[in-house]
């Protein structure tokens, strides 16, 4: 497959005996271990910051370090603009705080962002030129939303290009520390990015990731349980903490699903229903900035054919076939010939591999096969039905069917490579 389209069945599987490890020291004590390491090791450490609740535990105990060695940090704060007023006052008492230890980096600027609840607005862009009087809300004063500030920065470039190459950029050729408050307990994904053994480490450190130009990743907390968080939170009062994670337990929300993150993106977009009972204030402005937010807001929680949650049904008189093409034909055209270049690329890879897994699908794909498959619970397979729960979910980067995000920058180029490509297969 294209190299920015990986299948996950690329990757090799884990054993058993890799996947946990009991250590002999509590986790608070371990972050505090690979923290001072990674300070060792670098000479330029910076942290990404969410103002959740796990990079704010992560940047109080980076600190820490910080301040017993007399070393400074980047502390870098992308501000997509569509979040919640308590998280931005939060993220403002931290920069506070810590000003003696941090090199503050607050920026807002226009950032290409995904929104998972429209297809006919598939992106928006934060804090975009012209538009300053629909914005959400106003930049804070010590934000940076000057274009020309980092030379890298290219006017709606997407969120993950942008923090890659602000590493390479904060580290000028140095050894460099990218500090991350993810936990393997949060998902699949992040607990394959710890355990990942194609990946490169530092030192044979498999909570470090290499990403090339002397900068890798580093995840101190990867291992601690949400409790862990929050008897973290619970023993030090004294330090900053994003109230609004007060609120939603008192709105019903369980400690495993409260997150802090723009709110329009694939899996984020569940969340969105929180805005008008948390904040109603931000949640209109929310509402008449980015296309299908109430829409999203409404049904994100439904299961069935709406987002294609959980269990999908298709209409009577119809195969799954012919219903993911009832679905394409429904759609505006960019969206139409975005989805089907992603099928096509799904079939033709089928087509050429399934020999692998003693399957044949030179003349097609099934159309529906064991649901453990399609969901990859097992060994997958390919299957109409589970194209079309893609389709229903609104999957922009089809990551359902084991694709990868296409840079934007690259995306017109792919747009042209699939044309002629989908010409040669006869697909779609």
């Amino acid at each position: 497959m294209n190299p920015d389209e990986v299948d996950l069945l690329d990757e090799p599987e884990v054993p058993r005996t890799h996947w946990k490890r009991e250590l002999d020291i509590d986790v608070l004590t371990a972050a505090r271990q690979r923290i001072s390491w990674a300070f060792d090791h670098c000479s330029r450490l910076y942290l990404a910051f969410s103002a959740g609740k796990d990079s704010t535990v992560l940047l109080h105990l980076v600190a820490e370090e910080a301040e017993r060695r007399g070393r400074r940090f980047g502390l870098l704060l992308v501000d997509l603009e569509g979040q919640y007023d308590l998280t931005i006052a939060h993220g403002l008492a931290c920069f506070e705080k810590y000003a003696h230890v941090i090199d503050p980096y607050w920026v807002a600027l226009p950032i290409r962002l995904r929104n998972a609840v429209s297809q006919f607005e598939t992106h928006w862009m934060c804090w975009e030129p012209g538009r300053e009087t629909d914005w959400i809300r106003q930049p804070p004063k010590l934000a940076i939303t000057d274009e020309a500030v980092f030379p890298f920065f290219r006017r709606g470039m997407e969120f993950e290009e942008f923090v890659e190459e602000f590493g390479r950029w904060y580290g000028e050729g140095e050894e460099t520390c990218c500090f991350i408050g993810i936990r393997t307990a949060e998902s699949l994904n992040r607990w394959r990015t710890i355990v990942s053994r194609s990946k490169v480490t530092v030192d044979g450190k498999q909570w470090t990731t290499a990403i090339g130009h002397n900068v890798f990743n580093a995840y101190p907390i990867y291992d601690w349980k949400t409790e862990d968080i929050w008897t973290y939170h619970g023993k030090h009062p004294d330090l900053p903490r994003n109230r609004l994670y007060d609120l939603m337990y008192q709105a019903g929300v369980p400690l495993s699903q409260q997150r802090i993150c723009q709110p329009y993106g694939d899996d984020q977009r569940r969340g969105l229903w929180l805005f008008h009972i948390l904040e109603p204030a931000t949640w209109n402005r929310v509402v008449a900035r980015v296309c299908g937010a109430n829409s999203g807001a409404l049904y994100a929680q439904e299961s069935g054919n709406i987002l294609g949650r959980v269990k999908i049904t298709k209409p009577e008189g119809h195969t799954w076939e012919s219903f993911a093409k009832l679905l394409l034909g429904s759609m505006p055209p960019r969206s139409r010939t975005h989805y089907e270049n992603k099928i096509a690329v799904f079939i033709r890879w089928w087509q050429v591999n399934g020999h692998k897994y003693g399957e044949d699908y030179s003349v097609n794909i099934p159309d529906a096969v064991d649901p453990k498959q399609e969901s990859g619970a097992v060994e997958r397979r390919p299957s109409w039905r589970r194209i079309c729960k893609m389709l229903l979910k609104n999957d922009y980067w089809a990551k359902s069917l084991s694709f990868s995000q296409t840079k934007s920058d690259a995306y017109d180029g792919y747009l042209k490579l699939m044309k002629k490509r989908r010409e040669e297969w006869g697909i779609l």
